[in-house]
């Protein structure tokens, strides 16, 4: 097996605990003997748990020794809650490290350094790690902030309800099993009041079945109405943010330790993360339908001139079963 093999098996392993590790990043790792043969495998626990780096060399144990450790983030060199895994991947005797991502965080960063210093084999992965489940931990290390995921479902003329305000369901099935997919990796879900009271979303994240997942998000309501006693989200494990400003509400969650957000609405809650430059990512389920008339996905939170339109590079573009999926992000 080659690291590049075992990098995307670490990376598998990563994604089995994204939005479970905040705000820790979710981190996988594979253990080769010396044979290039996969030993152990394991990605980080919830806080306070072990690293990646230690669930794989404790299932390799003794056959780590003279092997490759492959891990999608660069082994930290500082004892937080847990010791250095630098110390621990010594220790287990492994000769080389093949590492997908460099760590931002000064405070634990300088691993590969370390481990050169040493004396092992420290190379660097070709594939793109930044992209995957260390996408939104990157981003809040470098920005101080949690990472924003617009996600919205719209008609192919932009319109996100009928004329009436209902709009269950505008995308399939598929599209919605996908988007509960999703919630269960992600930390937190954010909508608005407007949508809160208009839809009574419950925001867990549930199987086709309607059962709910293992995994549920952090719940968040942001605005100053009232949702009334018959609200689904009228609960206590519910955060409800009485502000509108999009930096008071990520500096409340990251306050928290929440990494990922997930916005979900409504049109001007939207539009005002947009304005205030606070959308790091966008997923569009497009459905291959037309109402003319209805609130369009940003409400009034347009432009108000071409100069200052708001350009997105696409990263894919994919059919999820009768709709269209767009996954961008603002162009730099």
């Amino acid at each position: 097996m080659t690291v590049e093999d075992a990098m995307r098996r670490a990376l598998a392993a990563s994604v089995e605990v994204h939005g479970r590790t905040s705000p820790n990043p979710p981190v996988g790792a594979v253990v080769l003997d010396a044979a290039g043969e996969i030993v152990g495998v394991g990605a980080t626990q919830p806080p306070g748990g072990p690293h990646a780096e230690v669930v794989a060399l404790r299932e390799a144990g003794e056959r780590a020794r003279g092997g490759t450790a492959v891990v999608t983030l660069e082994p930290c060199a500082h004892h937080g809650r847990t010791p250095p895994c630098t110390e621990a991947l010594r220790a287990a005797g492994i000769q080389a490290v093949h590492i997908g991502a460099a760590d931002p965080n000064p405070v634990a960063a300088g691993g590969a350094e370390r481990l050169r210093a040493a004396g092992l084999d420290v190379t660097w992965s070709a594939l793109d790690i930044a992209g995957g489940p260390l996408r939104a931990w990157l981003h809040s290390v470098r920005t101080g902030r949690p990472h924003v995921t617009w996600k919205l479902a719209a008609t192919l003329d932009g319109r996100s309800a009928a004329a009436d305000g209902t709009s269950r369901w505008i995308t399939g099935p598929e599209a919605r099993a996908e988007v509960h997919e999703l919630r269960s990796h992600i930390d937190a879900i954010v909508v608005g009041t407007g949508t809160a009271r208009a839809d009574d979303p419950a925001l867990t994240a549930r199987y086709p079945d309607g059962t709910e997942r293992e995994h549920q998000p952090l719940r968040v309501v942001v605005g100053h109405s009232d949702l009334g006693p018959g609200s689904r989200l009228s609960s206590p494990d519910v955060l409800h943010l009485r502000t509108q400003s999009p930096d008071d509400v990520l500096k409340a969650l990251a306050d928290r330790g929440v990494v990922d957000v997930l916005l979900e609405g409504g049109p001007r809650l939207a539009g005002a993360f947009v304005q205030a430059g606070r959308v790091d990512r966008v997923l569009a389920y497009l459905a291959p339908a037309l109402l003319g008339a209805g609130p369009a996905a940003l409400g009034a939170a347009g432009v108000g001139t071409i100069a200052d339109i708001r350009r997105l590079q696409v990263d894919t573009v994919r059919v999820v079963g009768a709709d269209v999926l767009v996954d961008a992000r603002p162009a730099r």
